[in-house]
């Protein structure tokens, strides 16, 4: 669906009056799942792309706040949801707006050992969550079951990637343990697009379309994203990769070019051996 400036002012205005008047502007940075524009100084507006990812603005709007309170930095804040109407047919999101840029690979600043810290610390402090009726997130089950996608995918990218030696990792993920013991808070999608940073620190962690509770090696995604992370180690509380994380981004389509096209492109020019 094309997601134009005139239909963002069109719902705020038929919805939420008393923000018509506030300026709409698009957001270079728009990922895969939602179409964001800004709303003023402080706001922005979250338009899922999908049915699929329309699912994810409950979740976002009764768990956000809860999580919120407890994480050491900002994440963003539901402020309205808007309702499906002719214009547009599905639910959508009014939430806070959050300053800082994503990381890209070759930007020096972001690749730091200070940066890693704070994505631990992030990490971390969402494991302890109470997970008390919290639910399962998107990347929740084994990495065993993202097998055949995964091979089709690398069948695809001969000629992208090193194709026998990125095989060759995906196989002995394969044989790690599965997860047996409680599952935690994940983010579940803890790659640069989702990540805002400043002076090589950590300012904020958004979308949380994919969030719930799974295994822990979920959030370790931000290890594979690691051209433009820098140094991980302090980020990889106990590695283990037994879970699906990361599999997602293997996938090949052509499309208009991103920010996270920059880094994947980047994590595939990384060499890829066995660990």
């Amino acid at each position: 669906m094309l997601i134009e400036p005139s239909l963002v002012y069109g719902l705020v205005a038929a919805q939420f009056p008393h923000w018509a008047d506030l300026p709409v502007e698009a957001v270079d940075a728009s990922g895969t799942a939602n179409t964001i524009y800004r709303l003023g100084a402080d706001k922005a507006v979250r338009l899922p792309r999908t049915e699929g990812s329309a699912a994810d603005v409950a979740t976002e709007h009764r768990w956000l706040p809860l999580l919120a309170a407890r994480l050491p930095f900002p994440v963003p804040l539901p402020l309205a949801q808007g309702v499906p109407d002719k214009a547009f047919p599905w639910p959508w999101s009014v939430c806070t707006w959050l300053d800082g840029t994503n990381p890209r690979p070759g930007d020096g600043s972001s690749a730091s050992e200070l940066l890693a810290a704070d994505l631990a610390e992030f990490v971390l402090a969402l494991r302890r969550i109470d997970a008390a009726d919290a639910p399962p997130a998107y990347r929740s089950e084994p990495l065993a079951s993202r097998d055949p996608a995964a091979r089709e995918a690398l069948a695809a990218l001969g000629g992208v990637l090193d194709r026998a030696s990125a095989t060759a990792v995906w196989n002995e993920a394969l044989t790690a343990e599965p997860f047996t013991d409680r599952p935690v808070w994940v983010h579940g999608d803890l790659q640069p697009g989702n990540v805002l940073v400043a002076d090589g620190r950590l300012t904020a962690v958004i979308d949380f379309g994919c969030t719930g509770l799974a295994d822990p090696a979920v959030d370790l995604i931000a290890a594979w994203y690691r051209s433009p992370f820098g140094v991980v180690r302090a980020a990889q509380p106990g590695r283990r990769p037994g879970t699906e994380g990361g599999t997602g981004p293997c996938q090949h389509r052509p499309r208009r070019r991103t920010g996270r096209d920059e880094s994947r492109r980047a994590v595939r020019r990384a060499p890829l051996a066995p660990r």
